[in-house]
């Protein structure tokens, strides 16, 4: 996992192809103020889900695995708190891979704890799993799938 703010983008972006289109589309973008929905910049190889999701308690998130996509979770608006756990003991199988929508969920208990504030963003690749939309209210957020 990788956290850092958008301002300090330009450090991240060498890591994948992809990276510098999504945060040069971010940065130069009111996406608060945008339409929820998926927005394509490179049909399925990147995408923004720009999303409002309501937040649920620490206790009752699972943690998420992806295969096929790096997750981009950049906070527009709010507070979040994102779990993580090292892939290696996490075995608590709560729903096996499912192709589409490219997730494995986990009922493990994270381990380690991100807080997320407006212009910051978490970078997860397939071997961090992770437990997103974690406190209180509603927030809104973007949810970047690059494909590897």
């Amino acid at each position: 996992m990788i956290v850092s703010n958008l301002q300090n983008s330009s450090r991240i972006e060498p890591l994948h192809p992809l990276f510098k289109q999504l945060f040069d589309y971010v940065k130069s973008h009111d996406l608060l103020h945008t339409p929820c929905g998926r927005i394509e910049l490179d049909g399925d190889n990147l995408f923004i889900n720009n999303v409002n999701p309501t937040c649920v308690k620490e206790s009752e998130q699972v943690l998420e695995v992806h295969r096929d996509y790096i997750d981009i979770h950049i906070l527009l608006e709010g507070k979040e708190r994102i779990g993580w756990k090292a892939i290696e003991d996490v075995n608590q199988l709560k729903q096996a891979y499912q192709k589409e929508g490219d997730c494995a969920l986990y009922s493990d208990v994270p381990t380690t704890f991100v807080d997320l504030l407006p212009g910051q963003f978490a970078i997860v690749y397939p071997e961090d799993p992770h437990a997103p939309v974690i406190g209180e209210g509603k927030i809104r957020k973007l949810i970047a799938k690059v494909k590897i």
